[in-house]
């Protein structure tokens, strides 16, 4: 693994309270001879002039904070590594800020491994005019607005109509995602290196109910069903969404960038990082943590 020497520290934009920890951060590896910019209150496009001054991002936050660095530093191939201040934080890598220095030696040893996580792209094409696109590490949902009606979509694989959903919202996850909103509508959980589509439907009525996991070339095409009374709204990773009209139609593939994070653990990480935060671990009564072989 090439040492890094140029550093950018990313505070979640948010969160006062991560803007101190960015700091000190930067101000540790200044001290063992690196250079470091930090980014408190930004946005993607400030980022963006910024990245590709640094070999490693470090990104201080949760999951949220995770995403938003993902998506900036994507684009130009510069790893993540995350330090949590966030409530799960599934992609961060350093538990806490207080852990940061016991790190940071493996840090600039360049002791650390690089996961690529798939994104997906989605565009939505109103009348033979792209009206909006945008890039996804988690997901694209297309949902209801406020009205508590459901949605109605016709969605095609690879050109050809595989269903109509009526649903509350349609879930459309990387393996990434698999383990966030996609977990929560009854979806699998996928390993992060698995490049595959997942399709999820959200409290579906009278419709296919069950998830679908394609490959990664598949393309996924969504139509707003003409007779859609509910407000349709598609968002990426969370972000503020789109309205769509009946007739929008909305075109998901794998994208052609990926995410990049720098993991310090084991490569066999996830299995035990998922679990741990979906029940305690128990040993007092004698359960293994570990394989004896």
């Amino acid at each position: 693994m090439l040492t890094a020497k140029q550093f950018g520290v990313l505070a979640h934009p948010g969160r006062p309270q991560s803007a101190p920890v960015a700091r000190r951060i930067a101000q540790t590896l200044r001290d063992r001879g690196c250079d470091a910019w930090v980014l408190e209150t930004w946005t993607p496009e400030q980022a963006r002039k910024r990245i590709a001054q640094a070999q490693l991002v470090v990104a201080i936050g949760g999951d949220g904070a995770m995403l938003r660095a993902a998506h900036v530093c994507a684009g130009f191939g510069v790893p993540v590594l995350g330090v949590n201040m966030g409530y799960l934080g599934f992609l961060t890598e350093i538990s806490s800020p207080e852990n940061w220095d016991s790190h940071i030696d493996q840090v600039l040893a360049g002791d650390y491994w690089i996961e690529t996580r798939m994104m997906l792209k989605a565009r939505v094409t109103r009348e033979e005019r792209v009206i909006a696109e945008s890039e996804a590490l988690n997901d694209v949902v297309i949902s209801r607005g406020a009205m508590p009606r459901m949605v109605r979509l016709d969605a095609f694989i690879d050109g050809d109509w595989t269903t109509t959903y009526s649903a509350d919202a349609l879930i459309i996850a990387t393996a990434t995602g698999s383990t966030a909103y996609a977990l929560a509508g009854g979806g699998p959980i996928l390993p992060p290196e698995l490049r595959s589509i997942l399709i999820v439907p959200v409290a579906p009525h009278l419709s296919l109910d069950r998830p679908i996991v394609l490959p990664e070339g598949a393309r996924v095409d969504i139509v707003v069903s003409p007779d859609t009374q509910a407000e349709t709204v598609l968002s990426a990773d969370g972000t503020p969404g789109v309205s769509l009209i009946p007739g929008d139609h909305v075109t998901i593939q794998a994208s052609e960038v990926v995410s990049r994070f720098a993991r310090l653990r084991e490569r066999n990480y996830f299995y035990r990082s998922l679990l741990d935060r979906m029940e305690p671990r128990k040993t007092a009564s004698g359960t293994p943590t570990q394989l004896k072989l």
